[in-house]
């Protein structure tokens, strides 16, 4: 096969950081083990970048482009929530159309592949470009807000997220651009079987399930860990509501057990903070809290491999990089059953609850937290498993399948006569 020509969209994109930004790098950095891949992305971790890339093999099949935002807008990429950041995200956008216009008029490009933010809304403008495969995905943020877990929010905060529920299901119908970039796509990914399901069913179209997020294959994890009489259960996470810290602090709570420590890496505003920690002094739970704040990614790894349980309450998000960072460093996942995570922790690494209402998962949660402290030759076990899925999920595979899936796509391809698209 010869060595493909990729222009990749990835507005997120660092080897130091999690969620989207380490989905952007990751993806890249193996595709290009076995493509050249021309990167656009927003110039907030460029010195992270061009740091890591020096120390890169395949640092030569790796070009960056950067368009850069103002710290305002980033400010608002960074606040989920608010939406006065799509109308820049649009503007970023066009102007990366433009330059991959520069990129094309000078290099030889075989496929346009519109990367992150996943987010389906957003489905950036290469699909505007002619006589060149584009490629949409993996696409999220096409699941709803399960409404039960809504309990014990502000009013505000209930009528937002009935609200984005409802506008999701109208913007995939109806928004122009999200429809014309559907039509023109030569393959879709979808992120999670919820949105497999969506794509299938309000745009007609087939499309490949894939994960935006990979493992890492590590061999040298500690597994005596597992059988200390200490007991540190890890929570990661930004503490807005949809990662439903309060309902973790209750589960805590619950099980009656003062000998286990709850690790929380991560923070949320200044109220957030306020609210979390008072809930644990209500709780009588304080002593058994450590806040550790935000943390640099290699020492949140080194707490994993450190951890005997990894703890993730979240309710609406579609594979986060940090429950496939818990499996990298072998740490057994106490988690829901849902969303794209809920479809990759299987009972040979992890356990799962489902879905109900807030106050029997604070039950079930509680019950779990309490086996395993009972069980420890269990953990070991379920560490042990980690390997087999590292190999599965790992981020050499990822790529792999989907230079595969370029490939196909551009053997498949014909290009549409002017005048007639």
């Amino acid at each position: 096969m010869k060595k493909l020509n990729i222009l990749i969209n990835a507005y997120a994109c660092s080897p130091m950081r999690g969620s989207e930004p380490g989905t952007g790098w990751n993806m890249c950095a193996h595709l290009a083990k076995h493509c050249s891949v021309h990167i656009i992305t927003e110039g907030e971790f460029r010195d992270e970048i061009e740091a890591a890339l020096v120390t890169l093999p395949q640092r030569d099949n790796m070009h960056f482009y950067y368009n850069p935002v103002s710290e305002r807008v980033r400010k608002m990429a960074w606040n989920q929530g608010d939406w006065r950041f799509y109308t820049h995200y649009k503007k970023w956008q066009k102007k990366t159309l433009e330059i991959a216009k520069l990129i094309i008029a000078d290099q030889k490009i075989d496929i346009l592949h519109q990367l992150n933010m996943i987010g389906y809304r957003e489905p950036g403008n290469l699909w505007e470009i002619e006589d060149i495969p584009f490629v949409w995905g993996p696409i999220g943020g096409l699941k709803q807000f399960p409404a039960a877990y809504l309990q014990g929010a502000d009013l505000k905060l209930q009528l937002f997220n009935r609200l984005k529920n409802s506008i999701n299901l109208l913007q995939l119908k109806y928004d122009y651009r999200v429809n014309q970039a559907f039509k023109r796509a030569s393959l879709l990914m979808s992120s999670i079987p919820v949105s497999y399901e969506a794509i299938k069913k309000y745009k007609k179209r087939e499309s490949v399930l894939l994960s935006e997020t990979g493992l890492f294959v590590k061999s040298d994890v500690p597994m005596e860990r597992f059988y200390n009489d200490d007991f540190h259960v890890m929570w990661v996470g930004k503490f807005d509501f949809r990662k439903q810290l309060p309902l973790a602090l209750k589960a805590l709570a619950a099980t009656n057990n003062k000998q286990i420590i709850l690790d929380v890496y991560g923070q949320g505003n200044e109220a957030q903070e306020k609210e979390a920690k008072q809930l644990a002094a209500d709780l009588k739970i304080s002593d058994q809290i450590v806040w550790h704040g935000n943390r640099p990614l290699a020492e949140v790894h080194q707490a994993m491999r450190e951890a005997q349980l990894f703890f993730f309450t979240s309710v609406n998000e579609d594979n986060p990089n940090v429950v496939l960072e818990a499996l990298s460093n072998r740490l057994p996942i106490l988690c829901f059953d849902t969303c794209g995570f809920g479809a990759t922790v299987n009972e040979k690494v992890g356990r799962k609850i489902p879905l109900t209402n807030p106050k029997r998962s604070i039950i079930d949660f509680a019950e779990h937290l309490n086996m395993f402290y009972e069980n420890r030759p269990l953990l070991g076990e379920l560490s042990l498993n980690c390997k087999l899925l590292q190999e599965q999920l790992s981020w050499d595979e990822k790529a792999k399948k989907v230079v595969d899936l370029y490939h196909k796509v551009l053997s498949d391809f014909v290009p549409v006569e002017k005048g007639k698209r």
